[in-house]
């Protein structure tokens, strides 16, 4: 796999394929009872083990796949390791902090997580076309209408669940994952959007090799240092978890971690512009959710999703249905003038 042997649009279907079963068992592991604790296990039990699963096995996919040949590195006892440059080394901070806001955003009291994750996920949507902007990229009219209908879904799901009431230290959080997700775009369009398949190759070795451990560091120091009323959750998470049964589901959870991380680097480095790149990624990622929450009702009898975010579903597929479609009518339209005026 090097990032451009299948069209994009296939690249969005694997990865929410591969989000699926994530939404899934994540939702099943974290919604019944454990038989050791008597509750179901929270977000920051299950978190740290499946970072570090999903750390180990990127680590393996990177030496295996022979993606670590086309990153800088440096000898060390002999062997080649790679090193991000500055760009990435900045992009790296950028992903940790994105995966240090997450497992933060699931110690609010009265806040509930697919609320503040929506929060999060449409604030990317309106950084995106700024950040092509930003840089001098050409934003195509399709691109600005499904941004508006993704933006339009988000708020009809948010109106429903009650506006923007949350805590101060809430709406940090939510500050902070946007920026560090902005500096990742920015990176991402300043070095890599491309559409070389090394450079595909080359970021996310680069960012990965740097951002994983340094997100899992975090969490220990959230750990070892006890802040907030969740840091038993994570002491749990970081020790007792690894000689419990869950471990085998987390394990799931972990590689799906990793694959969903490899076809959203394809997705996101595409050439494109981001506002046509980063919907088509928060919407699959979306989909998958309301994908995995309408299974889980039907199979297992977890609640059924609302009416407003199966509305919100509807207006994601059509954005992506357009996203897909309008660029090969423009491409058709431009290659008919050229042939009408040779």
């Amino acid at each position: 796999m090097t990032g451009r042997a299948l069209p994009l649009e296939a690249y969005v279907f694997l990865y929410l394929c591969a989000y699926l079963p994530n939404v899934i068992v994540t939702k099943l592991v974290t919604s019944q009872p454990h038989p050791g604790l008597g509750r179901p296990l929270t977000g920051l039990e299950t978190l740290p083990a499946s970072l570090i699963i999903s750390t180990v096995i990127t680590y393996l996919f990177i030496w295996l796949s022979g993606w670590h040949k086309d990153a800088h590195g440096v000898m060390l006892l002999g062997r080649r390791i790679p090193v991000p440059t500055k760009y990435t080394l900045w992009s790296g901070l950028g992903t940790a902090l994105v995966l240090f806001t997450v497992p933060l955003s699931f110690t609010f009291q009265g806040v509930s997580i697919p609320f503040i994750q929506l929060l999060m996920r449409g604030d990317i949507l309106i950084i995106a076309p700024l950040v092509d902007l930003a840089f001098g990229r050409k934003v195509r009219w399709w691109s600005w209408i499904a941004l508006f209908m993704v933006l339009v879904a988000l708020i009809i799901t948010i109106g429903d669940r009650g506006g923007f009431n949350l805590p101060p230290l809430a709406i940090l959080t939510v500050v902070l994952y946007t920026v560090g997700y902005f500096v990742r775009l920015a990176v991402m369009t300043k070095v890599s959007k491309t559409g070389d398949p090394a450079s595909v190759r080359q970021y996310f070795v680069e960012e990965k090799v740097f951002a994983l451990p340094l997100s899992v560091a975090i969490l220990a120091a959230i750990s070892a240092s006890g802040f907030g009323s969740q840091s038993g959750a994570l002491s749990w998470g970081f020790v007792e978890v690894w000689t419990d049964p869950v471990i085998l589901p987390l394990l799931a959870i972990g590689v799906t971690l990793t694959i969903i991380s490899v076809f959203a680097i394809i997705i996101l480095l595409d050439p494109r512009e981001n506002a046509y790149c980063v919907p088509l990624e928060r919407a699959a990622s979306l989909i998958a959710g309301i994908g995995g929450s309408l299974i889980l009702a039907w199979v297992w009898g977890l609640p059924h999703p609302r009416p407003a975010e199966l509305v919100g579903a509807a207006i994601l597929i059509a954005a992506i249905v357009l996203l897909s479609l309008a660029p090969r009518f423009a491409e058709s339209k431009a290659r008919a003038a050229r042939a009408e005026a040779n």
